[in-house]
């Protein structure tokens, strides 16, 4: 699923998430941070998680969202990182948003797959799969108990056209991404009945760092920001969630 609208509207009052319970992973810069603090300014509860201590503190004070300093690609972060859920945004043991945001290009600069190490690979798959894997299945009960409020909880695993298109140099990334791309079609089809929906949406290119490092020097000025997709992908979140379930 690609994002090709935009909602630009800012009401928190109205704001159909208003009130919601938001994790985020990658949550302090481009995408992730976008989507914080536009959760943040439609009314939703929120915590981020990010690796570095710093910045995590910074963007917490920015938003008043919860911030956790975790690795998503380190296994032995994941339950801490539910633990931190738990004791702020998910204190009533429910949950009604995750979004896997947290990314990994695998070898910068880019490179062929012959050229790419297998400890690079792994990292990508790492950040970019088997994180989000562990993540929502550490979560599922919160999750679970979300979407038993009579409106959908909802997974959204940010992808990429590299899931999709065969593009040379990004077949760590690109792997990745398609295998969470599958991954999400198969949980969502599972787990539906239980009140969670899965998505997997791509975003489209724009201007945050991660863009940069896979492609220096690129023409900045000519890509959306990343406001404009958080928007559009918590439009997509909202429709999902105002499926009011029987």
């Amino acid at each position: 699923m690609k994002i090709t609208e935009v909602d630009r509207t800012d009401n928190s009052e109205a704001h159909p998430l208003a009130g919601a319970r938001a994790v985020v992973t990658g949550g302090t810069s481009g995408l992730g941070l976008a989507l914080v603090r536009a959760l943040r300014s439609a009314g939703a509860e929120v915590a981020f998680v990010a690796r570095t201590p710093a910045r995590v503190a910074e963007v917490a004070r920015e938003t008043g969202a919860t911030g956790i300093v975790a690795d998503v690609a380190n296994k032995r972060d994941v339950h801490r990182i539910a633990l931190e859920v738990g004791a702020s945004v998910g204190r009533d043991g429910a949950l009604d948003l995750l979004v896997n945001n947290a990314s990994s290009l695998g070898p910068v600069p880019l490179r062929p797959l012959g050229d790419t190490d297998c400890e690079d690979l792994e990292a990508a798959l790492a950040a970019n799969l088997l994180g989000p894997f562990r993540l929502t299945k550490t979560l599922l009960g919160p999750l679970a108990a979300g979407g038993r409020s009579g409106r959908p909880s909802v997974v959204l695993n940010v992808s990429s056209d590299a899931a999709r298109g065969a593009y040379p140099g990004w077949g760590a990334y690109g792997a990745s991404k398609a295998g969470l791309a599958h991954l999400s079609a198969i949980w969502d089809a599972e787990l539906a009945a239980e009140g969670v929906r899965v998505l997997s949406i791509d975003p489209g290119d724009m201007d945050t760092p991660l863009h940069e490092r896979a492609l220096p020097g690129s023409d900045r000025a000519s890509l959306p920001r990343p406001g404009e997709a958080a928007r559009a992908l918590l439009a997509a979140v909202a429709t999902v969630r105002g499926q009011v379930r029987s």
